[in-house]
């Protein structure tokens, strides 16, 4: 099965990828192209989709992840670094071509960012917890600091958990309401006690207050596509050991 890449057209000929589970060479319950270095999938497997992943989208570059925590923290790059030594971060930006800048998820929101005329390009992996404390500003910050304006920032959201997949607490809002009221819009009525959370117009609308004026939603909904997307979600609720990653990839040509 080939490798399935999605692309936005916001981000114009910059190159990039939003990359799902098709293609690869893992087996098991990590059948596909699961990137995911933390995952229990066998390490040569994964190194081998992380070769083909960048081969689907920028052959002849170097790919650069992160250790991803959940925070709100942007890093710029310029040179690779090993992967038993990835910063501890959830973006990264560089104005260095030959270097292929990849964020993992498995429900998690990937965004891409270029600013083509500028030469700037960068990743971000919101989950909540970095899309409520600025991850997507902060990487705008960090484009910026490379020469990058944020009326030249063109971004791209990628596959992630939907509205109707995503059912969280009530009480989960509060903290969203606290910063901004408004965000209420992003919450829907579910079930007794809970609530379905929008988290790809939150990101969406974080962006555009920012002063991101080019903003494509791919509106692809990873839990409930398990032919096209690892979901962590989806794992858990059916009681698996463990779940691959999907790979978010931009870069510039040499």
């Amino acid at each position: 099965m080939s490798i399935e890449c999605l692309r936005a057209p916001a981000l114009g000929d910059v190159p990039h990828g939003f990359l799902g589970r098709r293609g690869g060479v893992s087996s098991g319950i990590h059948a596909g192209l699961n990137v995911g270095l933390g995952s229990d999938d066998e390490h040569d497997a994964v190194l081998r989709n992380r070769d083909l992943a960048c081969d689907a989208v920028l052959p002849g570059t170097t790919l650069v992840t992160l250790h991803q925590v959940h925070s709100a923290k942007a890093i710029s790059v310029s040179a690779p670094t090993p992967l038993d030594a990835r910063p501890e971060a959830d973006a990264l930006v560089t104005d260095r071509p030959g270097l292929l800048l990849g964020i993992l998820t498995a429900d998690c929101v990937p965004i891409l960012f270029a600013d083509p005329a500028r030469g700037v390009v960068g990743a971000a992996h919101a989950g909540w917890k970095g899309a409520l404390g600025g991850i997507a500003e902060a990487t705008i910050e960090a484009m910026t600091s490379l020469g990058a304006t944020r009326e030249g920032i063109a971004c791209a959201i990628g596959p992630c958990i939907g509205r109707a997949s995503y059912e969280v607490s009530e009480g989960f809002e509060r903290p969203f309401l606290e910063r901004d009221p408004e965000d209420i819009r992003f919450f829907s009525a579910g079930r007794t006690g809970h609530l379905q959370f929008d988290i790809a117009g939150y990101v969406s609308a974080r962006l555009a207050a920012a002063g991101i004026g080019t903003i494509t939603m791919l509106d692809e909904d990873t839990c409930s596509q398990p032919e096209r997307f690892f979901s962590y979600r989806r794992a858990c609720h059916a009681g698996e050991p463990g779940y691959g990653r999907q790979i978010s990839l931009i870069g510039l040509p040499r």
